[in-house]
């Protein structure tokens, strides 16, 4: 009889459970970590409750292990993974959220995010974090953590990498009026990656007060609570008419996508960064023949960890106003509940084994 563990399975719609599950052991090349920290992304609370267009994809491969971010402290080392990954017993470490495949059409274009065949932790493949033990298999890509990093900051590692990945796609210059539509986790670390673009101006736009007077604490210029004012107003009165030169969309909302379209200038960028749980629909017109615009997508982190880790480990980017709440894992239906409906302030929610 193996080791068992506790962790959260997920069994179908509405169906996750904490159970008791075989302890992995590490193969060749694999990596068990103890999870020091779990977060709770916008995705998950679509997943529990069967919205948008990865949660059939999650029950397909059930029962499966809930949770895609995660770190964890290395508790065992399967043969070959200390060579390859420079790693201790003892060490901080995280994976990539996507297993690639590296024999693929994207994949050998260097596109592994793109990959056709792949795995996802907590999705497909591969069991996520939300347990007190993770197995991180042989193909994933894993980072060695600075140990001095807390779990409170290391948490935030996979989010911020998505930030910097939108980021850097739509390509922020100093000259930029960058608006930032969104005032939630991702929202926010894309607030703190835009900053050290040091663009002209940043404007953030969201729903609540509470949330976008911390955004100016963390360097937003401007904010607007969009319930209260038109942010396309705003945003032209700012720019002499113009409108903004990028939009990062992180709401996640088909009123946030017309809103971005309306308010960037011609020839203005526009990253899609949002999870959706239904379709958004806008006038293509916009796009083409009124204003030319360039629309980016983002989709995970590539290449872009090491930064992300950089940027925590150097105290670039500040977690203290990001990570508000802490459950224990068991009590995972509380903290998908505080995280959807921002309960007691939450912002970013995370889950302790």
């Amino acid at each position: 009889m193996g080791e068992k563990m506790h962790a959260v399975v997920i069994h179908g719609k509405e169906d996750f459970r904490y159970d008791e599950v075989p302890k992995p052991k590490p193969g060749p090349e694999e990596v068990l970590v103890r999870i020091g920290r779990a977060g709770i992304c916008a995705a998950d609370p679509k997943i529990f409750h069967g919205k948008g267009y990865f949660s059939p994809i999650v029950y397909q491969n059930t029962p499966i292990i809930a949770g895609h971010e995660f770190v964890g402290e290395v508790a065992e080392l399967g043969p070959g993974a200390k060579e390859k990954w420079g790693l201790e017993e003892g060490d901080k470490a995280i994976m990539e959220h996507i297993v690639p495949c590296r024999e693929c059409y994207y994949c050998k274009r260097g596109l592994y995010n793109l990959c056709q065949v792949h795995y996802i932790p907590g999705v497909k493949g591969v069991n996520g974090g939300w347990a007190e033990y993770m197995l991180y298999p042989r193909g994933a890509i894993i980072h060695k953590v600075p140990n001095e990093l807390p779990w409170d900051a290391a948490v935030l590692i996979e989010p911020l990498a998505c930030a910097v990945h939108a980021v850097e796609r739509v390509k922020v210059h100093f000259e930029d009026t960058v608006v930032i539509i969104g005032d939630g986790p991702i929202g926010y670390l894309m607030l703190e990656v835009v900053k050290l673009k040091n663009p002209k101006m940043i404007i953030m736009s969201g729903h609540h007060d509470e949330r976008l007077r911390i955004a100016k604490e963390l360097g937003a210029d401007l904010v607007v609570n969009s319930k209260k004012e038109d942010i396309v107003e705003v945003v032209k009165r700012e720019t002499d008419g113009i409108g903004a030169d990028v939009v990062l969309e992180a709401a996640g909302t088909a009123s946030a996508v017309k809103e971005a379209v309306e308010l960037l200038r011609k020839r203005g960028r526009m990253m899609v960064y949002g999870v959706y749980a239904e379709n958004a629909s806008i006038d293509w017109s916009i796009i083409s023949d009124i204003k030319e615009l360039e629309i980016f997508g983002g989709h995970l982190a590539p290449y872009v960890y090491p930064a992300a880790i950089r940027f925590l480990a150097k105290g670039y980017v500040r977690y203290d106003k990001i990570v508000t709440h802490n459950f224990p894992l068991k009590d995972w239906r509380k903290a998908i509940d505080t995280a959807e409906n921002r309960r007691e302030g939450a912002i970013k929610v995370s889950m302790t084994p």
